[in-house]
């Protein structure tokens, strides 16, 4: 009996989120930052005449590059409340969160506060990629797909 009536008032006092509102500003700002990246690519390739290898990279480390700025300035967090995973997915959302780890944990010094925190961080990260890409391997040689 009284179950039901702790469910019945959370209930009523949920607070409703607006689903679809956060799928569009998340595909929206997101795809700002991609367009964004495209942008800095085509500059670096067709203004600045470097190869497609050498554009790639420096597109990505200029986004890197802006994406830690702005979270040392708080400009991307605020991003992030108002855009949410879409600040997440590109590689600026991964530079994001590395920097935040930083700055969050400089009170315990260089070594056991920053870099500890970004070993936890990246090392994550790099497991997840190097374990993908071992499956996917795996699944692209059993069924001989592409080359």
């Amino acid at each position: 009996m009284k179950k039901s009536i702790v469910q019945d008032v959370l209930k009523q006092n949920e607070v409703k989120r607006p689903i679809l509102k956060n799928c569009i500003r998340a595909f929206f700002v997101g795809g700002l930052i991609c367009v964004f990246g495209q942008f800095l690519l085509w500059l670096y390739q067709y203004e600045i005449k470097l190869d497609r290898a050498q554009a790639i990279s420096l597109m990505s480390v200029t986004i890197v590059f802006i994406s830690v700025v702005l979270t040392g300035l708080g400009i991307y967090d605020k991003i992030g409340q108002y855009a949410g995973v879409g600040t997440l997915v590109p590689i600026s959302g991964f530079a994001n969160s590395m920097a935040s780890a930083a700055i969050e944990s400089k009170s315990e010094g260089l070594v056991l506060g920053i870099m500890t925190n970004l070993f936890k961080l990246a090392g994550a990260v790099i497991t997840a990629g190097v374990v993908s890409a071992i499956v996917f391997g795996f699944i692209k040689y059993v069924f001989r797909i592409g080359i």
